[in-house]
């Protein structure tokens, strides 16, 4: 519940098919989302043990942003839900990004790249 609450906060809506107490279906466009699930039941996916995320990092999720300010509002809004910044904002003129961690210490990188400059 705790995670819903902070990615609602930052704009992400659910779908509540496929949403229960163990997962959570958020919708990042109309063609990606992201299972957000109880460490219990993620157990249940892989043979590996799980990282702890306080201490490493398990990957490094990428939200595409329409622009730098966008970029800028979204990595506020999760420190301001309870995540933590992740790195100083990057900025290549062409591209530009900004990260964040989330409340269970995913690494999350959310960019802005000009559409002109990748051809």
């Amino acid at each position: 519940k705790a995670s819903m609450e902070f990615f609602s906060k930052l704009g992400f809506e659910f779908n509540p098919r496929f949403t229960d107490e163990k997962a959570a279906c958020m919708i990042i466009s109309e063609e990606a989302y992201a299972m957000l699930l109880t460490e219990p039941f993620f157990k249940t996916f892989t043979r590996r043990e799980l990282c702890d995320t306080a201490r490493y990092t398990e990957g490094l999720f990428a939200l595409s942003c329409s622009g730098r300010t966008e970029v800028d509002e979204m990595v506020r809004k999760a420190v301001a839900a309870g995540g933590k910044h992740a790195a100083d904002p990057q900025d290549h003129g062409f591209m530009y990004g900004w990260s964040f961690y989330d409340l269970d210490g995913h690494h999350w990188e959310v960019l802005w790249m000009d559409p002109k400059a990748i051809g």
